[in-house]
């Protein structure tokens, strides 16, 4: 099948959407999982059946052991370390998945760190349409969110944009990168730092207690983590960008907070009330702003020189 310059293949735009919906209503699986098992120790376990066996089949990448360090920390212990502490009552699911999408902005500012890129007009509008829906989600206090939820998933945001730097650096060292081995390998060093904070925090009692009293449906999460959201989804992502343009497949990634909300709707009863529709929609209007704003400027600018 021939890529379309103007778009995904049929099969390809439903692959892309089914990845989506992995991610999107996976923010349900994870607090299904916390119904048994303490945060910390979920994404340790997480991380362990990312590693093995599939560490036994997938060689090495070509890219320096602290890369993978430096991601598998970034990723383990700060994304998804926080983020799972964060939905332990401190947010909703669907607003969990609304907010961590911010590390668009967090990527795009290191991004222009490192490259010393001016801030354009448009994307400083995209970050204050983003803003205002989290000031909309910060002022209401009916426990969908609290202060430190926020503060938590955006810590999480921030450290998902770091891992992507991190990543971005490991595919100048491996053109041919393959993402999956690389998510594969860099678990390795997720765990180590997960186990030591859930000993630490949550305690070798609470993390016996959480396993023995985990049931089918929780084991069934935690597989779904390191099977469907990451061996399905990242392989399947890193398969779509590197048969079509980023430009058509990025932009996809913002159906993630629609599937995720409306799973969290459907399936937890997430109260949709009109405030948090409107966050809903300043944020996603700030991230597509965002994230594709490079698409237009690219467009305005082939329209001047004809």
């Amino acid at each position: 099948m021939t890529p379309s310059r103007h778009g995904l293949p049929a099969l390809h735009l439903l692959l892309a959407l089914a990845v989506m919906a992995v991610w999107g209503t996976n923010f349900v699986v994870i607090k299904l999982a916390l119904a048994h098992l303490p945060p910390l120790t979920l994404a340790m376990l997480r991380f362990v059946l990312v590693f093995f066996p599939l560490a036994l089949v997938l060689p090495r990448p070509k890219v320096p052991w602290r890369n993978l360090a430096f991601y598998g920390v970034l990723i383990g212990a700060g994304q998804f370390g926080l983020l799972f502490t964060a939905m332990r009552g401190q947010i909703t699911p669907g607003l969990a998945s609304l907010v961590v999408q911010v590390q668009v902005f967090f990527t795009i500012g290191l991004s222009m760190r490192l490259t010393g890129e001016r801030v354009a007009l448009a994307q400083v509008a995209a970050l204050l349409l983003a803003t205002a829906g989290l000031a909309v989600i910060l002022t209401h206090t009916d426990g969908s969110a609290t202060p430190l939820g926020l503060v938590l998933v955006l810590a999480a945001a921030l450290s998902w944009s770091g891992g992507n730097m991190v990543a971005r650096a490991a595919g100048q060292h491996d053109p041919k990168l393959n993402m999956l081995s690389y998510v594969v390998w860099s678990a390795l060093f997720a765990v180590p730092p997960l186990l030591g904070f859930a000993l630490l925090l949550e305690g070798p009692a609470a993390m016996a207690r959480g396993i023995a009293a985990a049931d089918g449906w929780t084991w069934g999460a935690v597989l779904w983590q390191s099977v469907g959201n990451t061996m399905f989804g990242y392989a399947a992502w890193g398969w779509l960008l590197g048969r079509h343009p980023a430009a058509q497949v990025a932009p996809l990634a913002l159906l993630v907070p629609v599937f995720g909300l409306g799973a969290s709707a459907l399936v937890l009863g997430e109260a949709l009330q009109t405030w948090k529709l409107v966050a809903f929609a300043l944020v996603m209007a700030g991230l597509a702003l965002g994230m594709l704003w490079p698409r237009l400027k690219t467009m305005m600018q082939t329209g001047k020189t004809r």
